[in-house]
């Protein structure tokens, strides 16, 4: 069997394990969000690709043929079954590479001892080193990011299922569901350094795991997104600061709206999630009014900051298990206009993490925080942090009420419910 995608014909029956033969199956394939399940379930609900016929079910095992049943159809219902862990890093750093690109050449000629720290690299040339890494990272780019079209359900199947150094690109479109697989976050091939970022100067890198651009009624479910075999820890240092390679695990932004993120994992790793990526007046044009996300029974370990960081929207975060490890800076990022509400959450801090820094101040916005426990104690999360953090005193009061919950655990129960429950191989 073949189809028309662009005026090619794309094979979509090969042979053996690496099959991308359309098949039927029931079960969770076609389950959809549940009623009240979140802001997902609100209006329309969430039912990405469960009306999908029988040719628009696919089994993939290579990054090919996952991105060729996104394409095939449109925004026909389809689901999309991922089996094994599908590598996206495909060739390799080198591969990406451009003629004439070397990095050797790029960390001599923007040492901040001879390019200096007041202006940064975007007026560069294109046959500079900074040109020749722009179009390298250009031709990363359009091979690990693959564009999810509407009314799709993308599912693991199994217990080991996921992507490798995969980008995920929900963007423009309605009516997504991303369930019971495992994100190892992408390594970026091409930081750029940005002399005038800091007093210091730092690498930037792009790449989100998954990124929920513009896009509505999207369910994030029962996946696991990690740093898996390249943590920070393992990346060099050049200018005295480290070689970042990673941005987040998991990106909603641009007016993204109606989002429930469930049982999904969320570890080893820096700047985790982003609900907003501005406070520019442009960004607020588009922001304003949308962003509307709920986190719940989600297992936040190891993480330094964004659980998530947000900006306008109305996020609605309970029952979800906080547990801090070695460089913990922040959990919850109050940003600009946001309407954050997190309650009946527990929170694991070691010795030397105080509750105070469980919420981080970016901006005059109040915050909703009843019902949690840290270490198994109940605690007023915004009158810890006032009491410890004099110098960036937070308003109580979010000004809503979640109503689009479906059940509400005790806290207590919390860690035993989403350690058992959460992430990619637990799906019922």
């Amino acid at each position: 069997m073949s189809a028309l995608v662009g005026g090619t014909a794309l094979v979509l029956a090969v042979t053996g394990t690496a099959s991308a033969r359309p098949v039927h199956q029931a079960g969770p394939d076609r389950q959809v969000l549940p009623a009240q399940d979140g802001w997902a379930a609100y209006g329309t609900g969430t039912t990405g690709g469960a009306a999908a016929d029988a040719a628009h079910v696919y089994t993939v095992t290579t990054w090919e043929q996952f991105k060729a049943a996104l394409a095939d159809g449109g925004s026909a219902p389809k689901i999309v079954r991922v089996r094994g862990t599908i590598d996206a890093d495909g060739p390799g750093c080198d591969a990406f590479a451009v003629p004439g690109y070397d990095f050797a050449a790029y960390l001599k000629t923007y040492d901040p001892a001879v390019w200096g720290r007041a202006k940064n690299l975007d007026a560069e040339p294109d046959d500079s080193p900074e040109g020749l890494r722009r179009a390298s990272a250009a031709q990363q780019d359009a091979f690990i990011k693959a564009d999810v079209p509407a009314n799709t359900t993308i599912i693991g199947v199994g217990r080991s299922a996921g992507f490798k150094g995969a980008s995920l690109q929900i963007k423009g479109v309605d009516n997504v569901i991303v369930r019971n697989l495992a994100f190892e976050s992408p390594l970026d091939c091409f930081p750029q350094w940005d002399p005038t970022d800091t007093a210091d100067g730092n690498w930037n890198s792009e790449y989100d795991s998954a990124v929920v651009y513009g896009s509505t009624h999207v369910w994030i479910d029962h996946d696991t997104f990690t740093d898996g075999e390249h943590p920070d820890s393992t990346l060099p240092s050049y200018y005295g600061r480290i070689y970042e390679q990673h941005d987040g695990e998991l990106d909603i932004v641009k007016g993204a709206d109606y989002v429930t993120a469930s049982w999904n994992v969320f570890e080893d790793h820096d700047k985790t999630i982003l609900i907003g990526n501005s406070d520019g007046a442009s960004t607020a044009a588009v922001d304003r009014g949308h962003l509307k996300v709920t986190f719940h029974h989600n297992l936040f370990r190891n993480l330094v900051e964004r659980a998530p960081r947000v900006r306008f929207g109305q996020v609605d975060s309970y029952n979800n298990h906080f547990v801090a490890g070695d460089g913990f800076s922040y959990g919850y990022g109050i940003g600009m206009e946001s309407q954050l509400v997190a309650e009946h959450n527990a929170f694991t801090l070691p010795d030397g993490v105080r509750a105070g820094s469980i919420l981080k101040k970016w901006k005059e916005a109040p915050v909703t925080a009843a019902d949690n426990y840290v270490n198994g104690v109940p605690t007023d999360l915004v009158a810890v942090h006032n009491a410890q953090v004099p110098g960036e005193i937070l308003q109580s009061g979010a000004g809503w009420t979640p109503a689009l919950r479906t059940r509400v655990d005790r806290p207590q129960a919390v860690p035993g419910l989403v350690g058992h429950g959460a992430g990619a191989g637990h799906l019922r």
